[in-house]
């Protein structure tokens, strides 16, 4: 029997805001350090490797090619650092909520979590998908 564990968190939506409209998007990271990353993104059906050197002030090399979205998959199943963060993004009577999840291999695995996001609701039970259904976010 598998067990998943899984935190969420709450966003700040005036750092973090949706790329496009109704595209799915994942994104892992293969190096994440001071001097370099090496970023996965699979954006709809297209997969993409982005390379970016040290900052400098405000500016530092970039290179992004697009490769076969199987490759990105592949990279971003196989390869990246985990966990991987995904963003949930509702609409219709759940309209305004966005939540990001993170899968963890443990309870007590470390995680780095990017500045936009606000607060945890892991323990909170309104924000579970399946009450969401019966409880929609418009009328809290």
């Amino acid at each position: 029997m598998g067990v998943e564990i899984e935190r969420k968190f709450l966003i700040d939506k005036n750092i973090w805001q949706p790329g496009v409209p109704g595209v799915n998007i994942r994104q892992g990271y293969i190096v994440a350090d001071e001097e370099r990353t090496v970023r996965v993104r699979t954006k709809g059906q297209k997969g993409y490797l982005t390379i970016k050197g040290v900052t400098d002030g405000i500016s530092r090399l970039e290179m992004e090619y697009e490769i076969p979205y199987q490759d990105a998959e592949k990279l971003l199943n196989e390869v990246c650092l985990t966990p991987l963060i995904e963003i949930d993004v509702f609409y219709g009577d759940n309209a305004g909520l966005i939540v990001a999840e993170v899968e963890l291999s443990s309870i007590d695995e470390k995680i780095d979590l990017p500045d936009w996001i606000t607060r945890e609701v892991s323990d909170d039970k309104r924000y579970y998908n399946a009450c969401l259904i019966k409880q929609p976010f418009k009328n809290w």
